[in-house]
């Protein structure tokens, strides 16, 4: 990262201000602290940077014009390795001791599950998680928003995509743990909506995985298509020890392996991998969402990528929310503010809440890694 983004951020993130006891935690005359605690290093490094910088690009736009209701919008974030209990220990540091306002753009389905009952316990609202299990879309969770669609959306969207193009003889390998539980439900669902009996479902672990051998089984199998529920770096570690072995099924992956790392980590072996997308092309200028998000990562030096789009999204729903809370917002008013969100169109994208729908979006659409590295749609 250039000189400049890192100024950026070092504003963003360094920035502490005493908090007034007669303020909501986290609320100055002059600031709003929000927390965030993240994979900054570990697997899903490489997309988990992309995302904030997209996030942080916009919010930079936001305090240089004044911030929201004259305070600037300071985000603390916390590295939690993509290890679920250190996510549980950072966000009870960000509630308790750093007294942020609200939670942002966390990362990983067990890693959101292990942080909800410290979320009720102290009426901390978190929004954007970074992950579409399922579980935190029904039952309706009142202190959690999310933004991107549902896993279980893009899986459907890839068999629908497969059985269109003639191939029924399909595989899953998913990751072993809520994520992957969660995939591996809607792939069963997508299947049986089509008649089809998987061809096989291979587990495989999160940490340390063997891809040699996961590659070999998946091979076996000799399925005409393969779709993958997993995190970036085992990802892309399986994909080319099965382009290695000579494996040359159709694969699919999910959007929380869409950023410029993952095609690059990738390799040779990126070309035509298909992945689904939870937002419009950041490159496409034919939108506001884009026209805006290309000028604020020009001045930021952010990478343009889907991942990048993420994050800007995300961004741009929590400023909203603060908009709509108010001069002097208190957490209940911000969740108040973000259920009043009816079909809110940020620029090409539909996000939309109320009392009993915490979705946000349900945008999905594939995308091909193309021979140059770039996704096509």
């Amino acid at each position: 990262m250039s000189a400049s983004p890192r100024k950026f951020f070092s504003a963003l993130l360094l920035t502490g201000m005493a908090i007034s006891a007669s303020a909501e935690d986290g609320v100055t005359d002059s600031t709003i602290l929000i927390g965030q605690t993240v994979g900054l290093t570990g697997t899903v490094a490489g997309p988990v940077k992309e995302m904030n910088e997209g996030a942080m690009a916009y919010l930079h736009q936001v305090n240089k014009k004044g911030g929201v209701h004259g305070r600037q919008i300071v985000v603390k974030m916390l590295d939690d390795k993509f290890d679920p209990a250190l996510t549980l220990q950072n966000a009870e540091t960000l509630i308790k001791k750093e007294h942020v306002f609200a939670l942002f753009q966390g990362r990983g389905t067990p890693h959101t599950q292990a942080i909800v009952p410290l979320l009720e316990q102290h009426n901390v609202p978190l929004l954007a998680p970074s992950t579409g299990a399922a579980v935190f879309h029904t039952p309706v969770n009142r202190l959690l928003f999310n933004i991107r669609a549902k896993y279980q959306d893009e899986v459907a969207k890839a068999i629908e995509h497969f059985t269109t193009i003639g191939i029924n003889r399909i595989s899953l390998l998913h990751v072993d743990d809520a994520f992957g539980q969660d995939g591996l439900e809607g792939f069963k669902k997508a299947m049986a909506a089509h008649k089809l009996e998987p061809v096989s479902v291979t587990p495989f672990a999160r940490v340390n995985p063997d891809c040699k051998s996961t590659a070999a089984e998946i091979i076996k199998a000799n399925p005409g298509a393969l779709v993958i529920v997993s995190s970036a770096k085992n990802t892309a570690e399986v994909i080319k020890a099965i382009r290695a072995q000579g494996g040359q099924m159709q694969i699919m992956t999910m959007s929380n392996n869409s950023s410029q790392a993952f095609v690059d980590d990738l390799g040779s072996a990126s070309q035509g991998i298909i992945v689904s997308q939870i937002t419009p092309a950041p490159h496409l200028l034919s939108t506001p969402l884009g026209q805006e998000f290309t000028q604020a990562v020009k001045e930021t030096k952010a990478t343009v990528s889907y991942a990048a789009m993420e994050g800007f999204v995300n961004a741009k729903v929590l400023v909203e929310a603060l908009r709509r809370a108010g001069p002097k917002p208190t957490r209940a008013g911000f969740v108040k503010a973000l259920e009043s969100m009816q079909r809110v169109d940020f620029g090409g994208l539909m996000v939309t809440y109320g009392a009993n729908d915490h979705t946000g979006s349900e945008f999905v659409e594939l995308t091909m890694i193309g021979k140059n590295g770039r996704f096509v749609r």
